[in-house]
């Protein structure tokens, strides 16, 4: 399968998704069924998402010839790929990035996103029977030539002992920032709300740490995030909210609360579900030089970095933990 065919595939699949025909509205329906986090609306988003800002063939053609691969015939690689389960396909970049090079992809799904990622893998089998050789599910993965692994803290550790011996790209547990000035228009409270609050806020990409002006007064935000006070309606959220306002109470902390997300004050980058945690600032150049060299940090969103509502909608080029996947790939042949 050449370059051609295989881009036209992948454009044949976003075409596939924005028709979203009976067949995937039931196989959203049996995503959802097998975990209630991925919500038939946030699957929706993500496959309108790689739909428009990964499958447009402009936009494959512009990034294949970044990397010579119309030109240089590859000779195929067995690359395993450990997937995350976070949020709705998550996984499927790393998925594109092996496709669209020419090799092989040995793919061991999350339990938590399994249905997805195999219907799209029948979908271009289907389209074309030759796909069947460049895609494969696997409960271990041995015998690879490279491997790409995205996993928490703890998994991690175990991924850099067992492919120690091979190239890799290990990912670990990663999240995002806001730098706040305080004049932030209700527009772009509005935007910055999706930030915090798609996909329930799980994704490495959502805000979960606001950095803001002494002063800072939060009402704006609050209102704005008032659009996802239905999460309240979805049993697992309410249960983080309950558990996380009720630690808060108890240990005398201060607080603010819409009913369905809260705000802290606290140190940490990291936030559990349903809560974001903010600190002052006095000094914003310093402030986001140290947040660059954070290996904590995916995205800092905020006027003259990551336009407000854009951190769930990454480019092609947007790779995570910032190490070129298309480049490692490329080294291999």
């Amino acid at each position: 399968m050449n370059i051609k065919e295989r881009v036209d595939l992948l454009v044949r699949l976003g075409e596939y998704f924005s028709e979203d025909n009976e067949t995937l509205q039931y196989v959203k329906q049996r995503a959802n069924a097998q975990n209630p986090w991925f919500s038939r609306e946030f699957i929706g988003l993500a496959l309108q998402n790689i739909e428009q800002h990964f499958l447009q063939r402009h936009l494959l053609e512009e990034w294949v010839k970044k990397y010579g691969l119309e030109n240089n015939p590859v000779i195929p690689k067995n690359i395993g790929i450990v997937m995350a389960g976070n949020i709705p396909l998550v996984g499927f970049h790393d998925f594109l990035c092996v496709f669209i090079s020419g090799n092989r992809a040995i793919v061991k799904p999350s339990s938590k996103d399994e249905v997805l990622i195999k219907h799209i893998a029948e979908k271009l089998i289907e389209f074309n029977k030759e796909t069947a050789a460049y895609i494969t599910f696997a409960e271990t993965l041995k015998n690879c030539d490279a491997y790409i692994a995205t996993g928490s803290n703890n998994s991690s550790r175990y991924f850099e002992y067992y492919f120690s011996k091979y190239p890799n790209v290990i990912r670990r547990n990663r999240t995002s920032v806001a730098i706040l000035n305080g004049d932030e228009t209700e527009e772009e409270l509005n935007l910055l709300a999706d930030d915090i609050q798609l996909y329930y806020g799980m994704g490495c990409r959502n805000v979960t740490r606001l950095f803001v002006p002494e002063g800072y007064d939060f009402i704006g935000l609050l209102d704005a995030l008032r659009k996802y006070n239905h999460f309240s309606d979805f049993h697992k959220y309410k249960n983080n909210y309950d558990y996380q306002l009720a630690l808060l109470i108890m240990n005398h902390k201060y607080y603010m609360t819409n009913d369905s997300l809260i705000l802290t004050e606290g140190d940490s980058v990291f936030a559990p579900v349903s809560q974001v945690n903010y600190s002052f600032y006095n000094e914003p150049k310093t402030l986001a030089e140290s947040l660059q060299k954070n290996e904590d940090v995916q995205c800092i969103v905020g006027k003259g970095f990551i336009p407000f509502g854009k951190a769930q909608s990454p480019s092609l080029t947007d790779y995570a933990d910032g190490i070129d996947t298309m480049q490692f790939l490329k080294q291999l042949n």
